[in-house]
């Protein structure tokens, strides 16, 4: 399901959406199809209604495992991280892009098999260190995590550097407000004078 854009800010695009490594399902499915041969094969025995609620029990699980893995997304936008989890009860952490300071990941042998691990985070304010887990190809996440956090300062420094229009200009696009009818010539002569009162 991807990220709602309606949770977007003007300008801002999604870079990766993610939900968790498919690892999760692995000890339920485990469990459902444990349970499932039990039931075959203990089919005619007094132990078929124990192997019938225990393999119940197994498939609840996997449900609520998946209903958990659809409801948490890991996400990079140009501007921030953005981590939300919980079916019923929602948890979530932004991390804006220009407060990143570190991000680390941690893969067992196993899991660089599998392609997940999981990824730290450290950066600027209160929430210090977070740590998400079962995050897909996490070296990967975090090169562009990385990437990302470069682009965004360099859009930064080019807004902050752009040029701004000379007095004249200023007093020419004011000009043109009032001649649209956007501002009272009233408004336009304060506006000049202060303006003028800049030079």
């Amino acid at each position: 399901m991807a990220f709602p854009r309606k949770y977007l800010n003007e300008g801002e695009d999604v870079v990766l959406d993610l939900q968790p490594h498919w690892w999760v399902f692995s000890l339920p499915s485990l469990a459902v199809l444990l349970a499932l041969v039990l039931a075959v094969i203990a089919w005619d025995t007094f132990l078929q209604i124990p192997l019938l609620v225990a393999l119940l029990v197994a498939a609840g699980w996997a449900a609520v495992v998946y209903a958990r893995w659809r409801s948490t997304e890991f996400v990079i936008t140009t501007n921030r991280l953005i981590y939300r989890e919980g079916m019923l009860s929602k948890r979530g952490v932004e991390i804006p892009l220009d407060r990143v300071n570190n991000v680390l990941f941690r893969q067992s042998l196993f899991e660089r098999m599998l392609g997940a691990g999981d990824l730290i985070i450290e950066s600027a304010g209160e929430s210090g260190q977070q740590h998400f887990a079962n995050i897909r190809k996490p070296n990967a996440v975090q090169n562009e995590i990385h990437r990302q956090a470069d682009l965004y300062e360099q859009r930064r420094a080019a807004r902050h550097s752009a040029p701004a229009d000379s007095i004249p200009d200023q007093i020419a696009k004011l000009a043109e407000l009032r001649d649209q009818g956007v501002i009272s010539q009233t408004e336009f002569a304060e506006k000049k004078d202060e303006l003028l009162r800049r030079l």
